[in-house]
């Protein structure tokens, strides 16, 4: 049950109007990489684990709620920084600075110097819109939830790591001093969700490869150099890879290897000594593992999400 409490987590403050940067802050409002995206994702995220990881659920939903305060605090920002746009849009026409925009003699230069479209003044009346800076409008397209959580997760530190860097470009486009304080608090809390993110991960025993079924070890551990040049060498083609056991298998002349093999058909294992046969096995009991989790965790019968009994203990 959500209760808002109409403090800011962190008090936003402007030292004065400024349009142009109230513009850009709507890629963190309505954006592909912004806080009602983050929301969204999370919360939508943490239905499907709140039965067989109730522990998982508990830190997508708290993230969750957090990233809707922070959407509070852009919206607050934005419609600080736009303070006064209402008050002229209720003015008559002759008796406002926006008539500009309906006038070929200055128009462009009143709009050049928001470095916005007339009809984000127009619309929003000098509020936050659920749109990018271009005035692309948020979708549900923005949404990742796959439903595994060690995909959701990964995704999530992904989000997370794109917020961060949009924060710090946004940090070069303000002089002001009390708006650089609001975005850094954001810009530090994306931070620490991805250090979240990342510790739930690592809580997962198993979480490489994501899902359930295990990887081909014929084609598993190959690295194929599809460039021409000289061949650059590292941890993601040769030496002891992300698994348990193996190493890389470097294939420098990936056409003649296809050729070889014919078209991968007769490919022999290498870089592991696992077998396809112990990899079908292996994938059969990680199936029925997380099976068996999902399931002893579903109530049989008839259900109810909430109990309520928690807060009846509280209340007496």
């Amino acid at each position: 049950m959500f209760h808002h409490v109409k403090e800011l987590q962190f008090n936003a403050r402007v030292s004065g109007p400024d349009p142009r940067f109230a513009q850009l802050l709507l890629e963190q409002f309505g954006g592909g990489n912004g806080e009602l995206k983050a929301a969204m994702q999370y919360f939508t995220q943490a239905f499907g684990c709140r039965h067989a990881y109730p522990d998982k659920y508990d830190l997508l939903m708290d993230i969750a709620t957090e990233e809707f305060s922070h959407l509070e605090i852009v919206g607050a920002t934005i419609t600080m920084l736009l303070d006064g746009i209402n008050g002229e849009l209720k003015n008559a026409m002759e008796r406002t600075s926006l008539s500009k925009i309906m006038k070929k003699e200055g128009r462009d230069d009143l709009v050049q110097e928001a470095l916005t479209a007339p009809q984000f003044l127009v619309l929003t009346g000098g509020g936050p819109a659920c749109t990018n800076s271009q005035g692309v409008p948020w979708s549900g397209a923005f949404v990742n939830a796959n439903g595994d959580l060690t995909v959701d997760l990964r995704s999530n530190i992904g989000a997370e790591s794109r917020a961060k860097i949009v924060y710090e470009y946004l940090l070069q486009f303000t002089d002001d001093p009390l708006v650089k304080e609001s975005l850094g608090f954001l810009m530090t809390r994306e931070v620490s969700h991805m250090q979240m993110f990342q510790a739930a991960l690592e809580s997962i025993a198993e979480n490489f490869p994501p899902g359930v079924l295990e990887a081909d070890p014929r084609s598993s551990h190959t690295y194929f150099n599809m460039s021409d040049g000289d061949s650059v060498r590292g941890p993601w083609n040769e030496g002891k890879g992300p698994w348990k056991e193996g190493n890389w298998v470097n294939v420098e002349d990936p056409i003649e290897f296809v050729h070889n093999t014919r078209g991968l058909i007769d490919q022999k294992i290498e870089g592991t000594s696992i077998s396809i046969e112990q990899a079908r096995d292996i994938s059969r009991k990680r199936s029925q593992q997380r099976s068996e989790e999902v399931n002893q965790a579903v109530e049989k019968g008839g259900k109810q999400w909430s109990t309520y009994e928690r807060t009846l203990r509280q209340r007496g």
